[in-house]
């Protein structure tokens, strides 16, 4: 009876003292931040790209071979996810590297997309929003993840996402019920206090946007989706091959260099692994 009664005693300190602990470390959900912050993860590289389809010459770039990254963004009020990444988290096994073969492309990727944001804080459900640079396969391939978020997307993209192909399709098709906002063919303040702000810049895709960034300590950023490839680029005086609109291409590309060089912001090429290896990754972040 005495050693019953003990271990009643016991199990009553054990439930007491996991009711005490807060439910976001229970949970392991990240405590809430005071300043914008961005992780930045390493989802992939792309090999088998040729430049010349960029309205280059082989010369001009050195390396040829695309990163993949994918981004959250963490705002006092919320969260945005923004492009994840080239390779499904289902397509990994043991988490040991994964390689999918696209067209004349090779993917690799060194880890899948989802347990890194869980181990952050950030576990998928939890992700207030969730946004595109644009449709292609290398941005989109966890996004079913992530249908229980708020869908930022223009009109002209979502239409052309459900017009492709069913295999297409598969990679974001839960999207199709998402809550979903769709855009203004204008800059869009995601958190309403111009620190996070998509800007429309089609051309690539029908609704392909870029996202300007207010850091606190980096200053102005521009993450560019695939509105450029590669550096060499910004000289360039054609558009890449395969354009849903090269004439955009080249009016947005304008329109941006107009913005970063009032801004004075920062480019971030979303495959340009030059830009890619100088920030840091998760799980540190970049403020």
């Amino acid at each position: 009876m005495i050693k019953r009664r003990r271990m009643s005693a016991s199990l009553v300190s054990l439930i007491a003292l996991t009711l005490a602990v807060p439910s976001s470390f229970a949970q392991n959900i990240a405590a809430p931040v005071t300043s914008l912050r961005v992780f930045l993860f390493d989802c992939g590289l792309i090999k088998g790209e040729d430049p010349t389809t960029y309205g280059l010459k082989k010369d001009d770039v050195k390396d040829p071979d695309m990163v993949v990254p994918c981004y959250l963004i963490v705002h006092p009020k919320g969260t945005l996810m923004w492009d994840v990444g080239a390779i499904p988290d289902s397509s990994f096994k043991s988490n040991q590297p994964a390689t999918l073969s696209y067209d004349t492309d090779t993917v690799t990727s060194p880890k899948p997309l989802l347990p890194q944001l869980t181990a952050l804080g950030y576990p998928p459900r939890t992700i207030t929003y969730v946004a595109f640079s644009h449709y292609h396969f290398d941005h989109v391939a966890n996004a079913n993840a992530f249908a229980g978020s708020t869908w930022l997307v223009h009109a002209a993209e979502r239409d052309a996402m459900f017009a492709a192909s069913p295999k297409q399709q598969s990679a974001y098709d839960r999207l199709r019920h998402s809550k979903t906002v769709i855009l203004p063919k204008t800059d869009y303040d995601v958190f309403g206090d111009g620190t996070v702000v998509i800007k429309y810049a089609p051309g690539h895709t029908p609704g392909h946007q870029v996202l300007a960034l207010k850091l606190p300590k980096t200053g102005p950023v521009l993450i560019a989706g695939d509105l450029w490839h590669y550096a060499a680029e910004r000289k360039a005086s054609r558009a890449p091959e395969g354009e849903a609109n090269g004439q955009q291409t080249l009016a947005n590309r304008a329109a941006m260099e107009a913005y970063l060089k009032q801004s004075g912001a920062q480019l971030w090429i979303e495959h340009d692994p030059r830009t890619f290896h100088r920030l840091n990754k998760a799980p540190d972040y970049i403020q």
